[in-house]
């Protein structure tokens, strides 16, 4: 807590407790689109890999692919190490199933001669069946990325998560996949008739050809449950949420921390991101405008969310890409932004910009005044 004991201590407004947290293996990092999820992502895994002894894997399931815009390097669905870190990796992963690895039907394993020329196609069938469980698309990538990870041996794995819903729709799936399943398999289910001679043949005991289909669908069950188990420990696994201090993104963080609560998944950081500090905004009436609305929301995050570490991170002049800001904007995740000056930000306007802004307030006075006397001149004739 800090050292101000108003009413309570409110926690520290850091990210250092992620990064303190030693046996955390998962973070997602997610939020609504355009708040700046990529930025915290990849500073939270730069933060994370000069922490770690390990290595970390920093994952963008988001289609957009943003990571290598904001390293400025190209990356693709195999980890690669990310330049300028001895011990950081990134990968983008199209959760959107294009490259997931479909229950490739075993009718072209079939052995013919079976007098199972016709089978083909009920297996086909079924494996379509499994393919249209909502989310097994997003369920087998992460599948994946989690096998893949598991032989790779990350200290610690960061997901940029797409914009809001998917993470969620992933995070449901062992209950749908349960249902699912047994209403296709089950013995009163629609095919569990069909299944029983079919049994052996599919592979009850994975001796069929091919392994057997039933095999492959108790593997994806069983990884779905293992997902489910890992994300649902908060020693393991957290969520950061990241937002900015405006009524729809309040909203929609307030929406995303009570799905997380549902499904259990640990949540205590909000980063609030693009945040005006008054110490910068000068003369302007619009920003000083925008500082107040802004308090006004931050105000009501602080309201809300009195158990979580509230990050304020500050909207700059220019976007944050390459290293170089990266490692620099990073710093604000672990030691509270002051607000200060940054060099480029003299307070002193330029007498240029001065200059130029006495003109156009000339103007504005200059057509005001021609109003005027043109109303006065009517007013007149009247």
């Amino acid at each position: 807590g800090s050292s101000d004991s108003e009413f309570f201590d409110p926690l520290e407004p850091t990210l250092r407790n992620v990064l303190d947290q030693r046996e955390l293996k998962w973070i997602f990092v997610g939020g609504k689109g355009g708040v700046g999820k990529t930025t915290t992502s990849c500073c939270l895994s730069i933060l994370l890999s000069q922490e770690r002894e390990g290595d970390v894997l920093l994952i963008s399931t988001d289609p957009a692919h943003n990571l290598s815009d904001a390293f400025q390097q190209k990356f693709c669905g195999e980890p690669t190490r990310v330049e300028g870190f001895p011990n950081l990796f990134a990968m983008e992963v199209d959760a959107s199933g294009k490259t997931t690895p479909s229950f490739a039907g075993p009718s072209a394993s079939m052995p013919s001669g079976l007098g199972m020329e016709g089978m083909g196609e009920e297996l086909d069938f079924l494996s379509d069946m499994a393919a249209s469980i909502p989310g097994i698309d997003e369920a087998t990538s992460f599948g994946e990325v989690m096998k893949q990870v598991e032989q790779m041996d990350y200290s610690v794995v960061v997901f940029d998560t797409a914009p809001t819903g998917h993470t969620l729709k992933l995070l449901q799936l062992p209950q749908v996949f349960d249902k699912a399943l047994d209403k296709f398999l089950g013995s009163k289910g629609l095919l569990g008739g069909m299944l029983g001679p079919l049994a052996s043949l599919l592979g009850g005991g994975g001796d069929g050809p091919g392994g057997g289909l039933m095999s492959k669908v108790e593997d994806m069950r069983q990884l779905v449950h293992r997902v489910k188990e890992q994300f649902s420990d908060p020693d393991l696994t957290t969520f950061v949420c990241v937002c900015i201090p405006e009524f729809l993104s309040l909203y929609e963080t307030e929406r995303l921390v009570q799905d997380l609560a549902e499904f259990e998944i640990d949540s205590h950081n909000i980063v609030i991101n693009q945040v005006l500090f008054p110490e910068r905004v000068c003369s302007s009436k619009l920003l000083m405008a925008r500082v107040r609305m802004q308090e006004k929301y931050i105000q009501q995050y602080e309201d809300l969310y009195e158990d979580f570490h509230i990050v304020k991170t500050p909207l700059l002049a220019e976007e944050v890409r390459g290293i170089d800001k990266l490692k620099a904007f990073a710093q604000n995740l672990c030691e509270p932004y002051s607000g200060e000056q940054e060099e480029g930000d003299s307070d002193e306007v330029s007498q240029e910009d001065q200059v130029l802004a006495l003109q156009q307030q000339v103007a504005k006075l200059r057509a005001k005044c021609a109003r005027l006397e043109k109303d006065l001149a009517a007013s007149q004739q009247q």
